[in-house]
C-alpha cells in the first residue's frame, strides 16, 4: 500500500510545467495527452481500490457482528452451564467467549485500519480528479496557444510569399522599364540619325546649287 501511495504521489506531484517547458517546442499537446492518459489510468486504479476497500470494510463489519454475537452467546451459555453446575461445559464456553472477545478486538483494529486506508484513498482520489481537471485546462490553454502559433505561421507564410511575389514583380517592372528606356533611346537615336542625314543631304544640295549659280 505504501508503494502504491508513493507512486500516486509521484504521479500527482510531478512537475508538469517543467516537463512541458522542456518538450513544448516538439509537441506540447501530445505530451500533455500522454500525461492525461497516465493520470487517468492511475485514477481508475484508485477508483477500483476504493471499491475493493468498501467491500473489505463491509466484510469486517460482518465479521465483527458475527464475532460480537458469538461473544454474547457464549457468555449466556457460560452462565447457564455455571448455574447447572456443569464445570467442564462452563470452562469450555468461557474459553470460547474469551476467544471471540479477542477476535472482536482484532477485527475492530483491522476494521479501523481499513477505514483509515479508505479515507486516504478517497482523499487521493479527489486530489487526482482535481489534478486531472487542471491538466484538461492546461491542454485547452496549450491548444489555444498552438492554434495562435499555427495561425501566425500561416499568416507569416502568406505575408512572406506576398512580399517575395511583390519583390519579383518589382524586379520584373524594373526590367521592363529598363527595356522601354533602351527602346526609347533606340527610337530617338534612329530618329535623330535620320534627321541629321536629311539635313546634311539638303545642305549638300543647296551648296551645289549655289556653286552652279556662281559659275554662271
Amino acid at each position: 500500500m505504501a508503494n502504491l501511495f508513493e507512486r500516486i504521489k509521484n504521479t500527482i506531484t510531478s512537475d508538469l510545467h517543467e516537463a512541458l517547458d522542456k518538450k513544448e517546442k516538439k509537441n506540447p499537446i501530445a505530451l500533455l495527452n500522454q500525461y492525461l492518459r497516465q493520470c487517468e489510468q492511475e485514477v481508475e486504479k484508485v477508483k477500483k481500490l476504493i471499491e475493493r476497500q468498501y467491500l473489505l470494510k463491509e466484510e469486517f463489519n460482518k465479521e465483527y457482528k458475527q464475532a460480537a454475537r458469538l461473544v454474547e452467546k457464549r457468555k449466556y451459555q457460560a452462565e447457564i452451564a455455571s448455574k447447572a453446575g456443569e464445570t467442564e461445559l462452563y470452562e469450555f464456553t468461557l474459553s470460547e467467549q474469551k476467544y471471540y472477545e479477542d477476535r472482536v478486538e482484532k477485527i475492530i483494529e483491522s476494521k479501523n485500519q481499513a477505514e483509515g486506508q479508505l479515507e486516504e484513498l478517497e482523499r487521493k482520489y479527489v486530489e487526482m480528479k482535481h489534478k486531472l481537471k487542471e491538466m484538461h485546462y492546461k491542454r485547452m490553454e496549450l491548444m489555444g496557444k498552438e492554434n495562435m502559433t499555427r495561425a501566425h505561421m500561416k499568416m507569416n507564410e502568406v505575408l512572406n510569399t506576398s512580399s517575395e511575389y511583390a519583390d519579383q514583380r518589382f524586379s520584373k517592372f524594373e526590367e521592363i522599364e529598363s527595356y522601354l528606356e533602351q527602346l526609347e533611346y533606340g527610337v530617338n537615336s534612329a530618329y535623330y540619325r535620320n534627321t541629321i542625314d536629311a539635313k546634311i543631304e539638303k545642305l549638300e544640295k543647296e551648296m551645289k546649287k549655289d556653286e552652279t549659280v556662281s559659275i554662271s
